[in-house]
């Protein structure tokens, strides 16, 4: 089964799609990568669905990456005397370190590290920024706020801190549980949430090794100013635009969205856009034509892929969601305005082999009217660095190992397949020609281009450009 389209869809999986008949029916639909929110659900139920992505996978004979979502170190208030309060624009009030319940005057704030950075003139955002809080002083044990907006205020909402870059570790005690078991699953990808700088990276990929690949979430402003450095770091990137929607002004949204696209394409970096995507599609059976727009506006900038979240995991219309996803993406793709926007948006090659030997390919592709771009790799070093050039035609990559097509299923216009271990030039032109026909890219008297990284298995090595005919 093949794809008609490049651009690929992320659906997050919940208590709406965890059978075998509907996540099978999300993959026929058009996902590509399935999401496991590690935010909700047991370890039994990530271990029920990924047997169930992995037997579906099977059945259709085609690589499906799996990405574990880490909850992160969210920040939440404590707890109010009778559950919620009202607050009135104007009044003063404090957040502070004493874990009795709260009232309309105080809450406690279960955070201390906290109160080490927070500084006068900042503001605190309360319950996804419908409350905002203006802070007048801190002392190390009380930060004193006046209230800007009048509004309701309950138990354990979250607390967003746009001013600030927080001295809190990027994974938390649950996050390296839940990473051990999501390792021990064979996930393939593993997401961090709120990255702020580039240590946050390393360190979890210090514990992750080679074992799966790391997506960075952006989601706060403080990434933003070492954004370059993250991304270097980083194997993906994802604009996870609801945390990143209440700490910057709604307008300031999508034009950060495009600068984070603009530097995944440069270092050749997928990049996935989510959240409320389609959102009105938790309770309705259509989208809105503004979020029909929003996924397509996404597409036409090169983004790698789209993720539903709420939409596929505990909403009404998993599989429709998915379906209308896959249609706008095709339709975009179908556009002669999307090439002529992919290739203004073209970065010059990075100087090194690969980029060389993968901006040549796209030439050649072009100029020959080649039929397919096929990568040799066993890293996906290869098939990334094709990517990144968005040639106009398919990417069919060939791996030996199933970890790695796992990983590529992630990645904008490539075609993953598994291929036995090639030993020279002449096998693996015999095993791209062969794989093109079988997977329906190719017929005879058809030219078709191939790349890879000779010696074969070396990661990092592309440096060979074959074209051969069938």
């Amino acid at each position: 089964m093949r794809r008609q389209r490049k651009a690929k869809i992320v659906a997050t999986l919940g208590p709406a799609s965890a059978d075998q008949d509907t996540i099978q029916a999300l993959f026929e639909a058009g996902a590509d990568v399935f999401r496991f929110n590690f935010s909700h659900g047991s370890h039994a139920d990530h271990q029920r669905r990924y047997d169930i992505v992995r037997e579906v996978e099977r059945k259709v004979g085609r690589p499906i990456a799996i990405l574990a979502d880490l909850q992160g170190p969210k920040l939440r208030i404590g707890q109010f005397d009778e559950g919620r309060i009202q607050l009135a624009a104007g009044q003063e009030f404090t957040l502070d370190r004493d874990s009795a319940p709260g009232n309309n005057q105080r809450v406690c704030l279960p955070h201390p590290e906290l109160f080490a950075v927070i500084a006068a003139g900042q503001s605190l955002l309360l319950d996804d920024g419908k409350i905002r809080l203006q802070v007048l002083a801190c002392d190390g044990s009380q930060i004193h706020t006046r209230v800007v907006n009048s509004g309701t205020l309950s138990d354990r909402k979250g607390v967003n801190v746009p001013d600030a870059v927080l001295p809190i570790p990027a994974l938390t005690d649950k996050d390296k549980r839940d990473l051990q078991f999501a390792l021990e699953l064979g996930v393939d990808w593993i997401a961090l949430s709120f990255v702020q700088r580039p240590e946050d990276v390393l360190e979890a990929r210090a514990l992750i090794g080679d074992r799966a690949s790391v997506l960075s979430k952006l989601e706060k402003p403080a990434a933003l100013d070492q954004l370059d450095a993250i991304v270097q770091v980083s194997d993906a990137i994802m604009v996870a635009r609801g945390d990143l929607g209440v700490e910057l002004p709604p307008e300031c949204v999508p034009g950060v969205q495009k600068r984070i696209l603009r530097v995944c394409r440069q270092h050749g970096k997928p990049i996935v856009i989510a959240t409320q995507m389609l959102e009105s599609m938790i309770s309705s059976p259509v989208p809105t034509r503004a979020e029909a727009s929003d996924v397509a506006s996404a597409i036409y900038d090169g983004a790698d892929a789209v993720m539903l979240s709420a939409e596929s995991a505990s909403g009404a219309y998993p599989i429709p969601a998915v379906a209308i996803m896959d249609r706008i993406i095709a339709e975009v793709e179908r556009d002669p305005l999307y090439q002529n926007m992919l290739d203004a948006q073209h970065q010059a090659p990075l100087p090194n082999r690969g980029d060389a030997i993968c901006s040549a390919l796209r030439d050649v592709t072009r100029i020959v009217g080649a039929k397919v771009t096929v990568t040799y790799t066993s890293s996906g070093h290869t098939s990334l660095r094709a990517a990144r050039e968005r040639p106009t035609a398919p990417i069919l990559s060939i791996t030996p190992k199933l970890a790695t097509a796992r990983r590529l299923a992630l990645v904008w216009g490539v075609h993953s397949t598994i291929s036995d271990q090639v030993h020279n030039e002449s096998e693996m032109v015999a095993a791209a020609c062969r794989t093109a026909v079988k997977e329906g890219y190719a017929a005879a008297g058809d030219q078709i281009a191939i790349t890879a990284g000779m010696p074969f298995g070396q990661p990092g090595s592309t440096n060979l450009l074959r074209l051969a005919e069938i």
